[in-house]
């Protein structure tokens, strides 16, 4: 029997990393882990110095309870885990529960006995968890669900992140029979290939607060990956026979300056590039095929979009408004764009395409910045800029290997929402995008060009408004309209033909480019998905 309450299932929050015995007990004695904290601030560009905008976010837990009727499941000052709660019979869990993964209980000096588990000890705490919600709601009769139907989400900041994976990843049947109850898993900020300071890895030997948990060698072993760290020297894969990467989603922060831990020192070792404690290169997971034919090579990348948040703190990332849409447009939206760029030629200025014609080698980098917003709101599902370096990169070495091929880059993935519609009485779906080409400089023969060269230009910018009207029926066709802003249109006029892809999936083309030299030309390529299908019918 089908899950009625599809696609609003249990969410379990697995909390992040707490370094001291004074932050594990600050944690403990807060019932949501920090969940429930908000924020009333938005800096909107990357200048710590300019003044926040006002901007009210209430928090996670109190947006899903009023946005989706969603609960905790505190009652008389027990969880579920404790037995008072349950001898209580009034006590049941509805579908659309919260629950909290208190995982460092045991850890604290006020609940435990200060002594803190291994992150497989957590993973398997969490099975159990898992395991004991599924019992609970499928009890409750008011929810209609078998236990086989039993699903739920996981929500995850940081270190949490990786609790999940190794629960996710751990080949163990009594871990399967928990993992095939598991809906999707969206991280916030989590170092899914570990953590560096000044460019190096937390050496495995650090023991001194569990710090070693975000050291490769170890991640490889409680991630159950050591063949794709052996082969890639990295340990953000996730396995395709463990959990389904397009399950999966990745929040990524690109505000470093705004982390205030440790004084500030965090964002200093951390660098450019990061969230002030995580890289940005290592926030986000791909899948990984562990055999077949492909085998020891990687798949799809999980989806991810990009924030200008810190890993923490009021202008942190897991109390934003920007995570908090993905979070919901992923768990409960309708359909799933996942965006890419086709570079099918590039010119070089006409003085450096000389030189390439007189046998030196040529060396750019391309950098793709993106800006994707919903109809009406005031905020980025997306953002990834050069001044936040959170670009997506192309180099022209890259390019030269297969020039007559279309080179083809993932920009972000984008969910968007029925319920989201400004206007209630249209079909249709739409959200507008900025595209930016840009190119620093020209290297030739490792010498810096710099004849002709203007700081901060652009091979191209431009913003496109794509409006989409699903099919009403299986089999109609998807009505699709675009418009490029810089033509001085203001909506979406023009009609495009979408090449149907299968499986309720869709391709939107898109071109792009700019004449002269330096310029390129390509499309925008438009992945498009019903999205929470198997719950439609319900």
């Amino acid at each position: 029997m089908a899950n009625k309450n599809a696609p609003f299932h249990p969410i379990i929050y697995v909390r992040g990393y707490a370094m001291t015995p004074g932050e594990i007990d600050e944690t403990t004695a807060d019932p949501f882990c920090g969940f429930n904290l908000g924020s009333t601030v938005y800096r909107a560009v990357p200048e710590k110095e300019r003044q926040p905008r006002k901007f009210i976010f209430e928090s996670p837990v109190i947006r899903l309870a009023s946005d989706f009727g969603y609960q905790d499941v505190y009652e008389e000052g027990y969880d579920i885990l404790d037995p008072e709660w349950e001898a209580d019979p009034d006590n049941k869990v509805p579908s659309r529960a919260i629950i909290i993964f208190r995982y460092y209980d045991e850890a604290s000096r006020l609940l435990g006995i200060g002594q803190t588990p291994n992150i497989s000890q957590f993973a398997d705490k969490l099975r159990l968890l898992i395991l004991r919600v599924r019992e609970l709601v499928c009890k409750n009769p008011a929810n209609g669900i078998g236990e086989d139907d039993f699903r739920c989400h996981l929500v995850a900041h940081s270190m949490g992140g990786l609790v999940c994976r190794a629960l996710l990843q751990n080949p163990a049947a009594e871990f399967r029979a928990a993992v095939k109850h598991v809906d999707k898993l969206f991280t916030y900020a989590t170092p899914h290939n570990g953590i560096e300071m000044v460019g190096v890895n937390i050496p495995k030997w650090l023991d001194m607060n569990d710090m070693k948990n975000f050291n490769r060698d170890y991640m490889a072993e409680y991630l159950n990956i050591k063949d794709a760290f052996k082969a890639t020297g990295r340990v953000d894969w996730l396995p395709e026979d463990s959990f389904p990467s397009e399950r999966v989603f990745c929040m990524v922060g690109s505000n470093r300056m705004d982390y205030e831990a440790a004084l500030g020192m965090s964002r200093t070792f951390a660098g450019h590039g990061s969230d002030g404690l995580v890289r940005i290169e290592n926030a986000a997971l791909h899948g990984w095929r562990r055999s077949g034919k492909n085998k020891g090579s990687a798949g799809d990348s999980c989806a991810k979009a990009f924030a200008y948040r810190a890993h923490s703190g009021f202008l942190g990332i897991v109390n934003s408004e920007e995570a908090f849409q993905n979070l919901t447009r992923f768990l409960f939206g309708d359909i799933r764009v996942d965006l890419w760029v086709d570079v099918e030629q590039i010119r070089l200025p006409k003085p450096v395409q000389d030189e390439v014609l007189a046998g030196r080698k040529v060396s750019a980098l391309y950098q793709f910045e993106i800006l994707a917003s919903p109809r009406g709101k005031l905020w980025y599902l997306t953002r990834r800029t050069a001044e936040e370096d959170s670009v997506a990169c192309l180099s022209h070495e890259e390019w030269m290997q297969a020039p007559a091929q279309r080179q083809a880059l993932y920009l972000s993935s984008v969910f968007l929402a029925n319920r989201a519609r400004v206007n209630p009485r249209r079909r249709s779906l739409a959200y507008s995008m900025t595209l930016g080409v840009r190119v620093p400089d020209y290297e030739v023969d490792r010498r810096l060009w710099v004849n002709e060269h203007y700081e901060g230009g652009y091979l191209f910018r431009d913003s496109i408004i794509l409006e989409m009207v699903p099919p009403k029926a299986e089999g109609d066709a998807w009505q699709v309209k675009y418009a490029w802003q810089g033509s001085g249109v203001s909506k979406a006029d023009t009609a495009i033909d979408a090449k149907l892809l299968g499986d309720s999936r869709m391709e939107v083309c898109v071109p792009f480019g700019s004449s002269g030299s330096p310029g390129m030309q390509g499309q925008l390529r438009f992945i498009v998905s019903l999205w929470n299908k198997e719950a439609a019918g319900n």
